[in-house]
């Protein structure tokens, strides 16, 4: 649908209220309950107040770790990704256990991923990757002064970890080789971060 130019306003002038937008729900269903994925199918009025149905997956969050070596080369990881059916390039990360402080679990995910700990955290930002059907949400963290360990995998995690410079991460974004997208931001971040320095 298009708008007449003068329907157009600058963020500057749009309202905090959002209740011309809202949706409310009339009626929450649990769909599939799993492991760690809940799969809700709610019934909502809209703001016109016709009804509409809304299939969600209720996820309990994540964490992204980008471990910057002094030279700024960045550690990732290459594993299967059964949805996919295929071998990912993408930075560590991990599913937060319910009320889990997401820097404990930032911690966590890249000891037992990769052996790494890092001397210093950094908070880069929050993502939501997939607003249409998830709550989910990733808090990415920089991870610098690296010091080298032993990784302790999930007996059901599998995965090869090898280092990139930035360049060839920017290049293997363009080609496609990387398309996680909780990497490609957080490679953008990491840029901009770089260039403050």
């Amino acid at each position: 649908m298009s708008s007449n130019k003068s329907d157009l306003k600058n963020f500057s002038e749009l309202s905090e209220r959002d209740d011309h937008l809202k949706e409310t729900t009339l009626d929450s269903r649990l769909a599939y309950d799993g492991l760690f994925l809940k799969v809700f199918s709610d019934e909502v009025q809209l703001p016109n107040q016709k009804l509409a149905n809304r299939e969600f997956i209720k996820h309990p969050g994540a964490v992204a770790i980008v471990p910057l070596f002094d030279d700024n080369s960045v550690l990732l990881e290459r594993q299967y990704r059964y949805p996919m059916h295929q071998a990912i390039l993408e930075i560590p990360a991990g599913k937060l256990e319910f009320g889990e402080d997401p820097l404990l679990c930032a911690k966590r995910e890249l000891k037992e991923e990769t052996g790494y700990e890092a001397k210093e955290w950094i908070f880069l930002g929050k993502i939501h990757p997939v607003i249409s059907y998830s709550t989910e949400f990733i808090d990415i963290y920089l991870a610098k002064g690296l010091v080298q360990g032993q990784a302790t995998l999930d007996d059901e995690e599998f995965l090869d970890i090898f280092r990139a410079t930035l360049p060839e991460i920017s290049e293997w974004i363009k080609k496609g080789s990387i398309t996680d997208v909780k990497t490609i931001i957080s490679h953008y971040w990491l840029k901009d971060y770089l260039s403050a320095q």
